[in-house]
């Protein structure tokens, strides 16, 4: 089967599609993919990529066709625009004269900005070809709520926009159940097929530890960690007036990422003297497991804004097929899915008095109690998001497009 995947972040950037095309190469279908010049999430192209070079290349036996982009470098205001726009000024190109042949099923990687997938839908029309559109942000919901941006007349064009992807895409797979309501509301054909395929752990979280990876100690006492983006979505204001709160009882946060929001919270640590929040900045991704390994309990936020209620962390399955015990603030599904799966403990985004009281809990649990969590954990990691089995689930549903 000839796949065309479509994503305008892809390899060296760190991103779940990744999996996806190097699996199913080694399935044995034949995957070609269109994408930028990779420049995420440092803002400046990776080492041997520029403007010009590496137009195209072969990538663990994928076809990789990258189209100019300008770097987001400090990802805001005119940088961020222009990194979003000149990517599907660029690929229009790459589409009409660089893409070339026949495929079975083109599959779009949609995650911010929701332009990303126009690519996909050109190509779709051009060699007639079903489009899998795989939603992992919704617009403009995830723009109004991780930035101010309020400019009515522009959220109408890109609410318009998004009915045009969505109307236009054969199928729409969904990393979250409660995405469903939002995209079924702007469907013109309400029985559109939509599959839910969430994310999954990277191989990593999954295979035994080697003992020649080192990461530093932790501090003594009991440690939860943090391991991602640090930005405004992820509610740093809560987690750190827990630690205020637990800072007396021996409860260290440590934070294992950096991100937009960092500068801020080195200075509330200075500002109210957090001796139990521990920084240690960002690593491959081929460390975590072992700085998971580490900590006693992970945590996982997200602001107390009505669209991140509708997501998953893709961060909560690396925990699970670690086999850890997760701690949460957020609402919605992803609240549901840890206190469901008895993993841990969720609490409703932006309460801080409860997040400290549910460390605290964490903190007191019996050896018993806390192993009984763990294999919790990784049992429902196991039943519900293997990527074996929704790839199994996926490649099914690309041959019964050909059939």
């Amino acid at each position: 089967m000839k796949i065309l995947f479509v994503s305008q972040y892809f390899y060296p950037e760190t991103f779940k599609g990744n999996d996806l095309v190097f699996d199913f190469v080694k399935r044995g279908h034949e995957v070609t993919v269109v994408t930028a010049k990779p420049n995420y999430p440092n803002g400046f192209f990776f080492d041997g990529y520029s403007f010009f070079n590496k137009r195209e290349e072969i990538i663990q036996g994928a076809k990789i066709i990258r189209s100019p982009i300008y770097p987001r470098q400090n990802g805001k205001g005119i940088h961020l625009i222009l990194n979003y726009m000149s990517f599907i000024f660029f690929s229009y190109f790459t589409c009409m004269f660089r893409v070339k042949g026949k495929f079975d099923v083109i599959f779009v990687q949609q995650l911010s900005p929701v332009t990303m997938a126009l690519p996909g839908l050109w190509l779709k029309k051009r060699h007639k070809t079903p489009l899998y559109l795989w939603v992992l942000d919704l617009w403009p919901e995830s723009i109004l709520a991780a930035s101010n941006f309020k400019n009515g007349k522009i959220v109408q064009f890109i609410d318009r926009l998004v009915k045009y992807i969505y109307n236009n895409s054969d199928v729409i797979l969904i990393s979250s159940k409660y995405f469903e309501e939002s995209i079924v509301e702007k469907l013109i054909d309400k029985n559109k097929e939509i599959i839910y395929f969430p994310n999954w752990a990277e191989d990593v979280f999954t295979q035994a530890l080697q003992k020649d990876i080192f990461v530093p100690n932790l501090p003594s006492g009991f440690n939860i960690m943090f391991a991602g983006n640090v930005g405004e979505s992820q509610d740093f204001e809560t987690i750190l007036k827990a630690a205020e709160l637990t800072k007396s009882e021996n409860v260290n946060w440590i934070i294992v990422g950096d991100g937009r929001k960092m500068d801020w919270v080195k200075s509330e640590i200075k500002n109210k003297n957090l001796s139990n929040v521990h920084l240690l900045g960002r690593h491959d991704i081929d460390t975590m497991p072992y700085f998971f390994s580490k900590a006693d309990v992970m945590l996982v936020s997200l602001k107390d804004e009505p669209v991140f209620a509708l997501t998953v962390p893709a961060k909560i399955q690396a925990y699970m097929a670690s086999g850890k015990i997760i701690l949460g603030t957020l609402n919605g599904e992803g609240n549901k899915l840890i206190n469901e799966s008895k993993c841990g403990f969720a609490v409703s985004a932006g309460d801080y008095i409860s997040l400290g009281e549910k460390a605290l809990e964490l903190k007191k649990l019996t050896v018993e109690r806390k192993q009984e969590m763990e294999y919790n954990s990784k049992s429902y990691y196991k039943n519900n998001f293997s990527k074996v089995m929704l790839f199994d689930k996926l490649e099914c549903s690309f041959l019964s497009q050909n059939v």
